[in-house]
């Protein structure tokens, strides 16, 4: 199945469940994440959806305004330097342990909303397969952290280049409000095969490509090893880094630019499509 969370008209948000008949039925839920937490929520989406026609509120998917998938994330914790050809174009050796950095729910952005940037001229895309937490884990082996998936999103890990350099650590150029589009929706891990095609887009062109079979550190690996040291709960996400083609890796290096629209998209879960704008400060003379 697909969840998903719709804006409403009043300004909250609901989480839905995909019909798979270009519409959403309203789950008795504030968001997916809410959703997650009810220790029963499996049931509680077979339940909607069986329920009489009139008893349900259905929405259009040409009407559904999607807000990001966890808006209220507790944890968004990012692996970087996960695939093998992302990490030689950055011209690094493989890792022995996961290379992770965190997030913020503010960073978190919808399927469909334009980003807006404020302060760096060297914005760069990293399409993602993002994985959602079910239920609590810690010091979870990795069979333990296998069972505690939900399920799988679409994410960019939108990144400041110009700020991310400034330092060693990374954090000031990868934790930008508004700037990390997640969606459209969660594919239950029932449903999902043993790996995804990651492809990302600026303006229609292919910049990017790979397949998660390809990952050094798998999605159960990362839940294990994150959880040994924080605990991981329902509605918590987990992005598990890009393959090559980000635009810092290019000779010569290239960024989004105002206007752009960077799309990305992995077969059987979704397509995340952004309007990026761009707003840098000119210099003042001297």
């Amino acid at each position: 199945m697909k969840l998903a969370t719709l804006r409403t008209a009043n300004g909250g948000t609901t989480a839905a469940l995909a019909t798979g008949a270009d519409s959403y039925l309203a789950l008795p839920a504030t968001d997916v994440g809410a959703l997650l937490a009810q220790p029963e929520w499996r049931n509680v989406v077979a339940e909607a959806a069986v329920a009489p026609a009139g008893d349900q509120q259905v929405i259009a998917a040409a009407d559904a305004d999607l807000a990001p998938l966890l808006p209220r994330a507790g944890k968004v914790i990012c692996c970087g330097l996960n695939y093998g050809d992302h990490i030689q174009e950055m011209g690094r050796e493989l890792p022995e342990y996961p290379t992770l950095f965190a997030k913020y729910a503010d960073t978190l952005v919808g399927a469909a909303d334009a980003v807006e940037v404020h302060g760096s001229a060297r914005v760069d895309w990293e399409a993602e397969l993002a994985v959602v937490v079910g239920s609590e884990l810690f010091r979870a082996d990795e069979d333990q952290a296998s069972e505690a998936i939900a399920g799988y999103t679409v994410a960019n890990d939108v990144s400041m280049r110009d700020w991310q350099s400034r330092t060693l650590q990374w954090f000031q150029g990868k934790a930008w409000d508004g700037t990390t589009p997640v969606g459209p929706v969660m594919l239950t891990a029932d449903e999902a095969g043993q790996s995804f095609e990651v492809r990302g887009y600026v303006n229609g062109e292919l910049v990017q490509q790979g397949n998660t079979s390809t990952l050094v550190f798998g999605p159960a690996q990362l839940l294990s090893y994150i959880s040994q040291f924080t605990v991981l709960r329902p509605g918590d996400l987990v992005l598990t880094g890009t393959p090559g083609g980000v635009g810092m890796g290019m000779t010569p290096p290239r960024y989004l630019n105002d206007g752009d629209v960077l799309a990305t998209e992995i077969d059987g879960i979704g397509r995340l499509e952004n309007q990026f704008r761009i707003h840098v400060p000119v210099p003042a003379n001297v």
